[in-house]
């Protein structure tokens, strides 16, 4: 976060922090909290508005489930020692659990439960947009009642969602492999912890549907198991018989041999037959004895082999039973409201948080006095609270009305800070001026007077924004400005204000005698300089205060500025841009113009300095007034 604030306010080097510069802190995170919570607010209003459209347009699911426990052994028929247990690794669950998810029971359970044509089971789980739409067409028909439904009927088929329409008919093919793809996705098989106790679960609309879809899936994986090893000893034996057909013969042959042999008595060794290299031409009554012995071991072997095989035919043994059957689930597994409406509620905060801080990073406004001396290397003033009547060219009067207000004690803390700039004599004549016409300069320059004349001055304010003279209109009334013409000695243009301590020159006296040059400028405030022998009854003023043209107005006109002991610049909080404000301030600058600080206007959240200025002088405030 903190490169992100450092992104929009540079970093100060090391000497401005052993100086006492200020860093983010709390204050800063609780200013930016305040002022983008509208935009937090939205994004978590609109999270749970897309939270309830997915509850009341998504409709409730409900999962059942069944456990089987896989435990291949040997048949006990088939055991000499006992129950003989064997183990499995977790490849070979993994397998079963793959032929749990495969297309053979699929298709088991599909063809057992007749569910191609079952209407109920065929649907999609999430309804498409249309779908959902009309759902909330039906709850706010419902809503307002049955005069206005019409009418909201009329409207809903005029933006096309009215009565859906009519769907195609798909064919035998289609209709099997979207009843496939349904079970498949509703279908979840999962290993209990790292037992052999496999869960299968299925969600539906329909519970009572669920719990005899999980169950017939379980059944349909024993009744796999049992079907695939009798059709292995099916084949097993078929082969088994073959075998034993060619043994059968084999071993008759061999013992015939043997026989023919013993029935003419002849058991020599074959001496005389013998060949040259000393091995009989035929095998003697030994060797054909051995042979068929060997054949009948292999018949027997065969043959119990082959009686085991039409056993298992006749009695086929599962490595798998139901431990667990499913049951009608009581309540829906999803949607689940509260969790939605947590999870948005959340996901609308981040987002609210992430696109303040977008907005943050490519906002360039003034926001505080840090951002004011890290950008335009020139002192802050003050920050004023917004006022009580939110004006466009602001209060006039505020510190009149309400004295003990936030804006009047920050006004006050202000003139304290002019009193203490660091010029080479005191600040008399003072100017104000600001970026646009829609600042609260003039505003600024009527309350400012009217403590300066509270506090025992006698106080001159100049409306030099002759283009929008908002001091003459608001303070003199266009009924005591119009007609009246602009006569020679200036002690005889200045006219009180209205309800005022303070006395004002109107604009058309400065546009007429020309005040924004500087030279005319000066001519006019050596005549208010108590210094001046030769001056009248203007050298009584101990403040003059000078409404300054505007930078939207004209930069000529800012150079009278330069003839004052100092000028203030008036921003507005969250409104003045960066770079304008800096135009301003060179513009200034160039022509030579004492520049005493940025005061900035309608400040949100004051600093804590300044808040804490205010809430002291507040509370002084309220005990003096008991």
């Amino acid at each position: 976060m903190n490169r992100l604030f450092a992104s929009q306010w540079p970093l100060a080097t090391n000497h401005q922090a052993n100086a006492g510069q200020e860093f983010i802190g709390l204050s800063d995170i609780t200013e930016f909290l305040r002022y983008y919570v509208g935009t937090m607010s939205a994004c978590l209003a609109a999270a749970l508005l897309v939270a309830w459209f997915y509850n009341s347009t998504t409709d409730p699911v409900f999962t059942a489930s069944a456990k089987i426990l896989i435990e291949p052994k040997l048949p006990q028929h088939l055991q000499e020692g006992g129950e003989i247990n064997l183990s499995l690794d977790t490849a070979q669950i993994e397998s079963q659990i793959a032929v749990l998810q495969s297309e053979k029971i699929a298709s088991m359970v599909i063809g057992r439960l007749k569910l191609i044509e079952d209407a109920s089971f065929n649907r999609p789980e999430t309804p498409i947009l249309q779908e959902r739409f009309r759902k909330i067409k039906d709850i706010m028909v419902q809503a307002v009642g049955l005069e206005k439904s019409i009418w909201l009927n009329a409207l809903w088929g005029h933006i096309g969602l009215g009565a859906p329409e009519s769907v195609a008919k798909l064919t035998d093919y289609q209709k099997s492999r979207l009843s496939m793809l349904i079970f498949l996705n509703g279908l979840d098989v999962r290993r209990v912890g790292v037992s052999y106790a496999i869960d299968i679960s299925f969600t539906s609309a329909d519970p009572e549907g669920a719990a005899k879809i999980a169950n017939a899936t379980a059944d349909a994986f024993v009744h796999e198991q049992i079907d695939t090893k009798a059709e292995s000893a099916r084949e097993g034996g078929a082969w088994l018989e073959k075998r034993l057909q060619q043994l059968r013969t084999q071993m008759n042959e061999a013992m015939a041999r043997a026989q023919a042999f013993r029935s003419r008595h002849d058991y020599s060794v074959g001496a005389d037959s013998s060949a040259g290299d000393g091995v009989n031409s035929e095998p003697t009554l030994e060797e054909l004895e051995v042979t068929a012995d060997t054949y009948r071991k292999m018949y027997e072997s065969f043959l119990q082999a082959y009686t085991n095989s039409v056993s298992q035919q006749s009695y086929p043994v599962a490595d798998a039973r139901v431990i667990t059957a499913a049951t009608p689930p009581l309540l829906p597994s999803a949607p689940k409201p509260k969790l939605v409406l947590a999870f948005a509620g959340v996901a609308g905060l981040i987002l609210g948080i992430g696109l303040s801080f977008a907005r943050h990073s490519f906002d360039w406004t003034i926001r505080s006095p840090r951002q004011i001396r890290d950008n335009l290397e020139i002192e802050c003033v003050g920050e004023l609270a917004p006022t009580s009547k939110r004006r466009e060219f602001g209060n006039v009067d505020e510190v009149t009305r309400h004295p003990w207000s936030r804006y009047s004690q920050s006004l006050r803390k202000v003139r304290t800070e002019i009193s203490l700039a660091e010029t080479n004599h005191p600040v008399k004549f003072l100017g104000l001026t600001a970026v646009s016409n829609n600042s609260q300069k003039s505003s600024v320059v009527s309350n400012l007077a009217t403590l300066y004349s509270m506090s025992g001055l006698k106080t001159l304010v100049i409306d030099a924004d002759v283009r929008r003279s908002t001091i003459t209109t608001q303070l003199l009334g266009r009924s005591n400005v119009q007609g009246k013409e602009c006569q020679d000695g200036f002690q005889h243009n200045v006219i009180r204000a209205v309800g005022r301590r303070f006395d004002v020159l109107s604009s058309s006296v400065v546009d007429a005698k020309s005040l924004l040059v500087p030279r005319n400028m000066q001519a006019f405030l050596s005549q208010v300089s108590a210094e001046d022998p030769t001056a009248d009854e203007l050298a009584a003023y101990d403040m003059v205060i000078v409404d300054l043209p505007t930078l939207e107005s004209g930069a000529d006109d800012l150079i009278v500025g330069s003839v004052l002991d100092g000028v203030v610049v008036v921003a507005e909080w969250g409104k003045t841009h960066v770079d304008t404000l800096r135009e301003l301030v060179r513009t200034l600058q160039a022509s030579r113009t004492p520049i005493l600080g940025v005061l900035l206007t309608k400040a949100r959240a004051m600093t804590s300095k300044h808040r804490r200025i205010a809430a002291k002088r507040s509370a002084f405030g309220s005990r003096q007034s008991v």
